[in-house]
């Protein structure tokens, strides 16, 4: 992170990672990469990753709420429960070793992949939402799973909250949409102060892709957008097979994840 131009392409990913997470989720399969590729550790890049998404996050429900789409008190539930989740997941992240960090990003990437492909076609028909009963508990069980997912790595997980709430619950896809971005809010606030507590954020990278994140949210939960674009679903399918092969066969050994960006950052400034 010594170039100029490292920042300007940081919110330029920010901006599409942003308006792709809140149309439909998988941005942070580009953000992560880029951001390992940049030369964060791997478990550090996860921490600074999540300080854009709590923005993106943040700024997408405002978008949403200013069109008067809220599934409130529904979107607390799964989101409570995905915060509990996400604190364990976390935990974990922050010292899993580079190397098997990326194997697990790589193969993640791939499994996203297939999703997009081979997902069922999701129909915008009006639909009667399933949200309360045993629908409501059957979704805070399933958020606490996803949560663990969240607070590890996060990343594709919006495919898949989109894919359970229309499916389970019968959400219409803005709803759907809507709903999610508060969730992955409330989930990734928690995960967030664990890498905090545990020094794994960067935070003038972070804000720098924040930038870009809160930009791309804020546009993407204003504006009226098919999910599944084409143009989306072809550059977000190319660019995760490439990364993730890149991640699998051609990353080299990083830092231990317990070394501290302040320690890297010392060492730089002493020739080490």
């Amino acid at each position: 992170m010594d170039e100029w131009y490292h920042y300007p392409l940081l919110i330029l990913v920010g901006f599409v990672v942003g308006f792709i997470n809140t149309i439909a989720g998988g941005g942070s399969l580009i953000s992560l990469p880029v951001l390992i590729f940049l030369g964060l550790p791997p478990s550090v890049a996860n921490g600074t990753n999540r300080v854009a998404v709590v923005i993106q996050n943040a700024m997408g429900t405002a978008g949403f709420a200013s069109k008067g789409v809220s599934t409130f008190p529904f979107n607390l539930y799964l989101g409570v429960a995905a915060l509990f989740g996400a604190l364990l997941g976390a935990y974990i992240a922050v010292d899993i070793k580079g190397e098997t960090f990326n194997r697990i990003l790589a193969i993640v990437m791939v499994v996203v992949v297939l999703i997009i492909l081979f997902k069922p076609k999701m129909k915008l028909y009006e639909m009667q939402e399933l949200i309360t009963g045993k629908h409501k508990w059957i979704g805070t069980i399933a958020f606490f799973f996803f949560g663990i997912y969240g607070g590890f790595i996060n990343a594709g997980l919006g495919f898949i909250i989109i894919l359970f709430l229309h499916y389970v619950n019968k959400m219409s896809l803005v709803r759907a949409n809507a709903t999610k971005v508060v969730v992955v809010l409330i989930y990734t606030v928690a995960a967030l102060a664990v890498f905090v507590w545990n020094d794994k954020v960067w935070w003038q990278v972070g804000l720098v892709l924040a930038i870009g994140n809160g930009t791309g949210a804020w546009i993407a939960s204003r504006i009226s957008v098919r999910r599944g674009d084409g143009f989306i679903k072809t550059f977000l399918v190319v660019m995760v097979v490439v990364l993730s092969v890149k991640l699998w066969f051609f990353t080299e050994p990083l830092p231990a994840s317990n070394e501290t960006d302040k320690n890297r950052k010392h060492k730089t400034e002493l020739g080490e």
